[in-house]
């Protein structure tokens, strides 16, 4: 399961709840984009979470 590079977000577990109060597992995935963006010195394509590209954390290549 691949994982947010800047933030670390990854899968949450859950549960989907029925009208009658049913409980399943389910699973939340993150907003994942496969992104190049520079890292260091270099240029990487990684997974970045949408949060993280909206806020400017990261920096795209162009």
């Amino acid at each position: 399961m691949a994982s947010c590079f800047v933030c670390g977000k990854t899968r949450t577990i859950g549960n989907s709840v029925s009208h009658a109060n049913n409980k399943t597992k389910r699973q939340i995935l993150p907003n994942l984009q496969r992104t190049k963006i520079i890292a260091g010195s270099t240029t990487k394509r990684e997974y970045v979470c949408t949060r993280c590209l909206r806020s400017g954390k990261v920096k795209k290549a162009v």
